[in-house]
């Protein structure tokens, strides 16, 4: 196939071949773009949080009577709550879960001479201390929850505290790596400021209750720190299809067990609801995201093949022509799908430069990743074959266009 006539058939339609290679091209930006945007937000929604999910159940409760014993009610809640048949175990909470979105921190630090460093830096950035997420219960947290313990020991019964600060943690393995880099953070006291803390056990993901970034979403501890308010958590786990079972037979258990308190029905959730809800914004941006990229994929398609069907018709006679003269249905099919290969690459050429300044803009203004090299060749690829099957229908129509039209009037 000759390059030279299509060029020079094209140089008669400046305007058309432009418009459609902006078209290609601004189509080729923003998909690259929009589909890196998407399979960012999948990754993020895939978390996992290093708990049993689809096992747990959640149920708040709130004290409603003066001068309540906080210890005494908790302990009764507890045995209650055990004895409900399908209940694995049980546990109470202040209140932080992953992905529930409260949280509570801490600021913690390998040493004295880190935390001397973050006073004169007036910052934690660069001294070696953190801010990780602090998570408390009652005994069995650690098996409830189905934490995996990779090193060291859960909390033993005389270490747990009610009020005052507990002198030993469990932390994560993300957190001993940021805190002890190259050591093993078994064994090591950490300091908060006026107390150490000693690193009694490891366990292996812990996710935090709102996620930060990459690098410290980990970052969580363990204090053996027993709820001492009317307000308190319960963490049910049951096999998950006995969840929402479980869930009812609780709050009827917990106002059985002492009528003055409120159970608010939007905190009897399965820990599933819970992450749903964290990601639910999520969720929605990747329908909009997904549903836009395929729309704007049809306009283009759209474009391509309206272009294609009204070169056909505006040259159906020199079509024919060139069938009179010899060409077969293949020479005028491949002759139309390399003037869409031209069209749709110069456009895919352009659209890749504007993927990488639309990326550069996004990072400035929205802090979002830099777009992977690997996506442009994808993206072009894409469009081609889009193109060429965008061009076929016309193309085969065009290659049936007999030789006697050659002999017809204008």
């Amino acid at each position: 196939m000759q390059i030279r006539p299509i060029l020079s058939t094209l140089r008669h339609h400046k305007l058309t071949a432009i418009l459609l290679t902006l078209q290609v091209a601004f189509t080729c930006a923003i998909v690259c773009n929009v589909v890196f945007m998407v399979v960012n937000r999948v990754h993020r929604i895939g978390v996992p949080t290093g708990i049993a999910e689809n096992e747990l159940s959640v149920i708040r409760s709130t004290g409603i009577e003066k001068n309540e014993n906080a210890q005494a009610q908790h302990a009764a809640d507890l045995a209650a709550l055990r004895a409900i048949p399908g209940v694995k175990s049980v546990v109470a909470v202040s209140y932080s879960l992953p992905l529930n979105q409260d949280e509570s921190t801490s600021g913690i630090c390998p040493s004295k001479q880190a935390l001397d460093r973050a006073i004169q830096l007036n910052s934690i950035d660069g001294s070696g201390c953190l801010e990780p997420s602090v998570y408390d219960g009652t005994p069995g947290l650690i098996d409830t929850l189905d934490l995996h313990l990779v090193a060291g020991r859960d909390f033993r019964p005389g270490e747990y505290v009610t009020q005052g600060k507990p002198p030993v943690t469990i932390i994560t393995r993300a957190l001993a790596q940021h805190m002890y880099p190259g050591q093993s953070a078994l064994g090591q006291s950490m300091y908060d400021g006026d107390r150490f803390i000693r690193v009694v056990g490891i366990v292996d993901t812990l996710l935090r209750p709102n996620l930060r970034q990459p690098g410290v979403d980990y970052d969580s501890m363990i204090l053996p720190q027993l709820p001492d308010d009317s307000v308190v958590t319960y963490v049910l786990r049951s096999a998950p299809q006995d969840r929402q079972r479980v869930l009812a037979a609780a709050a009827a258990t917990l106002v059985k067990v002492n009528p003055n308190r409120i159970i608010n029905p939007k905190r009897m959730q399965a820990y599933s609801q819970i992450r749903a809800a964290y990601f639910q914004r999520d969720t929605t941006m990747i329908g909009l995201l997904v549903a836009s990229t395929l729309g704007l994929l049809f306009v283009t398609a759209l474009g391509i093949a309206g272009l294609a069907n009204f070169w056909v018709q505006q040259r159906t006679r020199s079509i024919g022509i060139r069938r009179a003269i010899g060409a077969t249905c293949g020479d005028i099919l491949r002759y139309f799908q390399a003037e869409n290969f031209l069209i749709v690459g110069a456009g895919v050429v352009l659209g890749v430069l504007l993927a990488v300044a639309l990326n550069l803009l996004l990072m400035t203004h929205y802090e979002l990743p830099r777009l992977p090299l690997w996506y442009l060749p994808v993206g072009a690829l894409v469009l081609w074959a889009l193109g060429q099957l965008a061009v076929l229908s016309p193309a085969l129509r065009a290659s049936r266009v007999p030789p006697v039209v050659a002999t017809r009037s204008v």
